[in-house]
């Protein structure tokens, strides 16, 4: 099934809004786009699929998401080649994401055909939302979460999928300052940890305001258990260069499987740097950092692509983390996947999809 053969109501706005935004000072997630996609599930299936104008949303105070937490979502990016296209990277990595998210969430699972015709739908009514000035693109938000009216701790029977965008710069200004969190946790064994939850970024925000509260941008999760291994940041996946070698921690039920991760793990292997997907212990870190070996440290994902770490906080020492020249791997790697995303380049992978 494709877009031409699914039924897509499409409501447009009366007089666009792109004309209040400054897309040379692009602010992450303050503007979004005219529309939204909508879908509902009812009855066993999804169904009224339509594009209408971004609006507030009408819901019950007994919302059950709004009580137990049935809420997931993505983050994609579309971006523009010089032949003012609009292209997608990975969309349907972030659906199988989604659809896995869902299933830990005892939620109903999204088909392509839905997912892919909403996304073309509204990227094809509002491409002119998507920026063409550097480092800028257009955010794309999809998630789903649980409509049941109902108080009650059961699974809801009716949910409301959503894809809206917005217009982005840069997630950070410049390079963060990470604090290695050793008391609170992220993630368990056997939890939620390698769903993209609501409930996770919830968690996170206390610790998080700590270490802001500190001098620091973000955090880096350990493991629940010891403390003792890294598993990723707050936005982002984490990774390391040492000894001409790419390290980053394995996807596990604690960890994310996130997508730039992915992508930049297997441009690694197409240049033939040695990977190494396994458990990271803290302490390796630390002394790669104290004898020199720690080319860079670096944070992966679809907000932030690639960022460099400019700090490492742990145990009430800071350590400063070597400059990055234009011949390091996290700049090579960056540099690449924007020239692949924004089609100045051949795309290797198969991975940019054109609407």
């Amino acid at each position: 099934m494709t877009t031409e053969t699914l039924h897509i109501e499409i409501q447009q706005v009366a007089e666009s809004n792109i004309h209040q935004v400054d897309f040379d000072n692009l602010v992450f997630g303050k503007y979004h786009a005219d529309h939204m996609f909508v879908a509902d599930y009812a009855n066993g299936e999804w169904q009224s699929l339509r594009v209408v104008p971004y609006a507030n949303l009408s819901l019950s105070p007994a919302t059950a998401a709004l009580h137990y937490g049935q809420s997931i979502f993505e983050g994609m990016k579309a971006y523009k080649n010089d032949d003012n296209e609009v292209l997608l990277f990975r969309p349907l990595d972030n659906l199988r994401r989604l659809n896995r998210s869902a299933e830990r969430m005892c939620m109903p699972t999204l088909p392509e055909e839905i997912f892919m015709a909403g996304l073309e739908t509204l990227l094809r009514i509002d491409g002119a939302w998507v920026p063409k000035q550097e480092d800028c693109s257009l955010y794309v938000r999809p998630y789903m979460f649980a409509t049941d009216p109902y108080i009650g701790v059961r699974p809801s029977d009716n949910y409301t999928f959503i894809i809206f965008t917005s217009p982005v710069g840069k997630y950070y200004s410049k390079p963060p300052r990470v604090k290695v969190e050793t008391q609170y946790i992220r993630a368990a064994e056997g939890g939620v940890g390698a769903a993209k939850c609501a409930g996770n970024y919830a968690a996170s925000l206390h610790p998080a305001k700590l270490a802001q509260q500190q001098g620091y941008d973000q955090l880096i999760w350990t493991d629940a258990r010891e403390h003792a291994y890294i598993e990723e940041s707050g936005t982002m996946n984490v990774m390391f260069s040492i000894d001409g070698k790419l390290i980053t921690p394995a996807v596990s039920d604690t960890i994310l499987n996130g997508v730039t991760r992915k992508s930049i793990v297997e441009i690694a292997r197409h240049w033939g740097i040695p990977v190494e997907e396994r458990r990271v212990s803290l302490q390796e870190v630390i002394e790669a950092i104290q004898k020199g070996n720690l080319e860079a440290a670096f944070g992966a994902g679809t907000a932030v692509v690639v960022s460099p770490f400019a700090v490492i906080g742990y145990d009430g020492i800071d350590y400063e983390l070597p400059a990055l020249t234009e011949d390091s791997f996290a700049i090579r790697a960056k540099n690449f996947l924007t020239e692949i995303r924004t089609g100045q380049i051949a795309d290797p992978f198969g991975w940019v999809v054109k609407i």
